[in-house]
């Protein structure tokens, strides 16, 4: 397989967490996104989308989305289980990784392309230009902050967000947490069960890559 992942944006560190928690030996190929290489006629031939993650499997499929590659590497490396065993896990983990998505990172992003110099003209991933709305990052802020209150209340009943095991659903929301630092987005310090979590998502091997 061959992996194409950028070390500082936020949607291929899910796919490349998943990688070091099932200790799956990958060809990695770093896309610079700052450059604009995502735009490249080499990259664009792997995926038109111009966005990574993107993974190419052995037989030559490529997958351009979080949800398709951890599908694709817990059917082939189910051990250790990242999207729940039993039925109710399993929903648990689909729950928590949806509202980490349209919540959490959303969120961020909506600040970081909103009001980001460099993305000016770029509110949105892709090769079409797409103008940037401040008011738009204005609710993201409100968003995410609402959103660690939300993590901070799930995480005083449970040790991870889909129960007793650590799943998908944490590594989707760490990597929320992690980068709406980018933005200035912290959590209150009253937060404490989140805090604790997320410092138990650091101790873990994948949680330094």
């Amino acid at each position: 397989m061959k992996f194409y992942d950028c070390a500082t944006a936020p949607s291929p560190r899910r796919a490349r967490m998943v990688i070091a928690e099932k200790r799956i030996d990958v060809e990695t190929v770093e896309i610079d996104l700052r450059s604009g290489e995502q735009f490249s006629p080499d990259f664009m031939a792997v995926n038109p989308g111009c966005t990574v993650p993107a993974l190419v499997t052995d037989e030559g499929e490529t997958l351009c989305e979080n949800a398709s590659i951890v599908r694709y590497l817990e059917a082939l490396y189910p051990d250790p289980p990242l999207l729940g065993v039993s039925p109710i896990e399993q929903a648990r983990v689909a729950e928590w990784v949806w509202r980490s998505e349209f919540e959490g990172l959303i969120s961020v992003m909506e600040v970081l392309r909103n009001t980001s110099k460099s993305m000016k003209d770029r509110a949105l991933p892709g090769p079409d230009p797409v103008p940037q709305i401040p008011e738009l990052a204005e609710r993201g802020m409100m968003r995410g902050q609402r959103f660690f209150k939300t993590l901070d209340a799930r995480l005083s009943e449970t040790p991870w967000l889909a129960g007793d095991s650590f799943s998908f659903a944490d590594i989707t929301a760490f990597v929320f947490v992690e980068f709406a630092a980018w933005v200035k987005m912290v959590p209150g310090e009253e937060l404490t069960a989140l805090s604790t979590w997320r410092d138990a998502c650091k101790a873990r091997p994948s949680g330094q890559v």
